[in-house]
């Protein structure tokens, strides 16, 4: 599965970014996909991930009720819409997928195939 991330880029604080995640190599029909971002000097954290199937979701708790994770079959796509984006937030923002959940899917461990990150900046 090959994943290519795009949509990042400078917004001011309270404005809002749509993250894609396109795959290519295979379906995601019975996959997770879980988007990770980085900051500067700080470790890889959780923000969101969808389970292909069903459809459920989970957040990290600090972008709940601001970012929404989607999937668009048709495109073998995951998005992430990003509102009222906070200085925060900036880092760069990679996608993950894996077909087999262990033991949690907040955790980049399960993951077996990465995006190549794209860069967001918010400004204040």
């Amino acid at each position: 599965v090959q994943l290519q991330a795009s949509g990042g880029g400078l917004v001011q604080a309270g404005g809002s970014l749509r993250l894609s995640c396109a795959a290519s190599g295979r379906t995601l029909s019975s996959y997770t996909v879980g988007w990770f971002r980085q900051a500067p000097g700080k470790e890889r954290e959780f923000v969101a991930a969808i389970r292909w199937s069903g459809g459920s979701t989970d957040y990290t708790k600090s972008v709940k009720g601001r970012f929404t994770i989607s999937r668009d079959n048709a495109k073998n796509t995951v998005y992430l819409q990003m509102n009222s984006l906070k200085p925060e937030d900036t880092a760069v923002y990679y996608c993950a997928t894996t077909r087999t959940v262990r033991s949690s899917w907040s955790s980049g461990d399960e993951y077996a195939y990465w995006g190549q990150g794209t860069q967001v900046t918010v400004s204040s």
